[in-house]
This record gives structure tokens, sequence and C-alpha cells, in this order.
């Protein structure tokens, strides 16, 4: 049985990994690290500006209330 290459697809054309350089094998290790922590960041920025709509919104409702 032959086993299947892991295939990797950058701007639309596919590289097998295991033919990778070993210098592109850690540029592409590093840029997966990079998108992923990106991708953290972009979910905790979404939640925060949830928060701080509920907080506009709560701090509208409060002035309202004191006038």
């Amino acid at each position: 049985t032959k086993k299947k290459m892991a295939n990797v697809n950058i701007d639309g054309k596919d590289y097998e990994f295991d033919n990778l350089s070993d210098k592109a094998k850690s540029t592409l290790v590093s840029l997966q690290f990079v998108q992923s922590e990106l991708s953290k960041i972009n979910a905790q920025l979404a939640a925060y500006k949830t928060a701080e709509n509920a907080y506009k919104i709560s701090l509208k409702k409060e002035l309202e209330e004191q006038n």
C-alpha cells in the first residue's frame, strides 16, 4: 500500500509537504501558527465588540432613566 503524502495548497498551487525543503516546511509551520493566533485574536475582538455594544446600551439606558 502506497502512503499518501499530505498536500499543501499555496496560492492555488498544490505541493507535497514531504517534498518541501526544510526551510519551506519550517516557514509553513510558522505561517500556520500565526494564522491560528490571528484567528484566536479575531474571535476575542468579536467578543470585546459585543461586550462594548452591551455596555453602550446599558449606559444609554441608565442615562435615560436619570433624566
